[in-house]
């Protein structure tokens, strides 16, 4: 035995630390060391097991072949997040049973999954799960949809993007079936026309109620929706907050009338819609006052009225994205000295910026964060030292810059 002076201490090991210490502990490593602090000893694997050390961790998993001890192991960590990074086809129902309390279930990439794959696992029921992906799941069709739609019923996030085989009859059956869907994402879904979001917003109330409670709509890419398809979103998704219409080539500034009607929208994504213009951002205006995010990059017909539009309605607004926007200085002024309180601005590439530009921003935004200059050649070294007087600012893009 170890001789210690007199009123010395006892020198403490970490095995000496109770349990309950130990799941603090760990709660705060990284997956893989939870995994290997596990593998220490009994006492630590045990502690390792808590659920608290496991809670809000996804479990990433590569099923290529059956493992009968994975699933009961993390039923025991209280795991309920499962993201499945490879499947082989006849595995997804192995999880489903072997996880019975599972919420989120992200299959995001999986090439092999197929309707017949996922009927088998969505067989009964499964009050439990609120959030499935399925993005890039290009053999999934709307068959799919109507097994969702009656075994799922209390989704609240799906995820579709990249899914090229869904139609309006998918729509149709996830306006039947998913009252409770908050986010919806149709990512380049290319068959998804105006009809189909008309079924979304209850447009069709002997068929289907409608996806009433939806906050989040994703339309990036879908070359079928024109001006029509947002008359359905304001007239039936006025719970909306954020849409997102990107390269959507169809919208034109008529369809922007009826967005500018909807109490709630929050952040609107018109990236790449060629024919939105200063008219669009005029109606937009009128009742924008709420609007907090906006990203107009890449329309070439929005220049400095749209900027003075900007100024005269968009009083919310914290992040404001024009690049490659026909925007010059004088419409740069028009909108730093109205709104104050942006803290993030994206003008790359809007190649008539300069210096003075720069002064504006300094001189009026004092709460900016994030600035894009990307490809902006008229500025100089003058002008970047006066953005860089303000404190706030932490990210500052340059590239493509030639410094003179």
């Amino acid at each position: 035995m170890e001789a210690r002076g007199w009123g010395e201490l006892p020198t403490a090991h970490i095995s000496c630390l109770f349990p309950e210490v130990l799941t603090i502990i760990f709660s705060y490593l990284d997956v893989k060391d939870k995994g290997r602090v596990a593998q220490v000893c009994t006492a630590w694997r045990d502690a390792a097991y808590s659920r608290r050390v496991w809670r809000g961790i996804d479990a990433k998993l590569h099923l290529r072949r059956a493992n009968p001890s994975l699933f009961p192991s993390l039923v025991k960590r209280g795991i309920k997040r499962v993201q499945i990074l490879s499947l082989r086809r006849s595995l997804l129902r192995d999880v489903i049973c072997g996880i019975p309390n599972i919420e989120t279930l992200n299959l995001s990439g999986c090439f092999t999954l197929t309707d017949i794959g996922l009927g088998h696992a969505f067989s009964q029921d499964l009050p439990g799960v609120t959030e499935l992906n399925l993005s890039l799941c290009k053999q999934v069709t709307d068959s799919s949809l109507g097994r969702i739609a009656q075994s799922l019923k209390n989704l609240e996030l799906l995820e579709l993007g990249g899914c090229c085989n869904i139609t309006n009859t998918g729509l149709l059956l996830i306006a039947w079936g998913l009252r409770k869907l908050k986010s919806l994402n149709l990512r380049s879904c290319r068959h998804v026309s105006d009809v189909g979001i008309g079924h979304l917003a209850g447009l069709s109330p002997h068929a289907a109620s409608g996806t009433l409670e939806l906050e989040h709509l994703g339309l990036q890419d879908c070359q079928k929706l024109t001006d029509q398809a947002l008359r359905h979103v304001s007239s039936g998704l006025l719970n909306l907050k954020t849409i997102n219409l990107s390269f959507c080539a169809s919208v034109t500034d008529s369809g922007l009338k009826f967005l500018a009607k909807m109490p709630s929208l929050k952040e609107l994504n018109l990236r790449s819609c060629d024919n939105v213009s200063d008219t669009g951002l005029g109606y937009l205006s009128e009742g924008a006052a709420r609007i907090v995010a906006l990203d107009v990059s890449f329309c070439d017909k929005i220049g400095d009225q749209g900027l003075v539009f900007l100024a005269q309605g968009f009083y919310s607004l914290r992040r404001l994205c024009l690049s490659a926007c026909n925007i010059s200085d004088d419409g740069v002024d028009r909108l730093v000295n109205s709104l104050h309180d942006l803290t993030t601005l994206n003008i790359g590439q809007c190649v008539r910026i300069t210096d003075r530009s720069l002064g504006l921003v300094a001189d009026h935004l004092k709460n900016l964060e994030s600035i894009d200059l990307y490809g902006c050649t008229r500025i100089t070294t003058v002008g970047l030292e006066r953005i860089m007087q303000l404190r706030t600012l932490s990210t500052l893009n340059l590239g493509l810059w030639h410094k003179k």
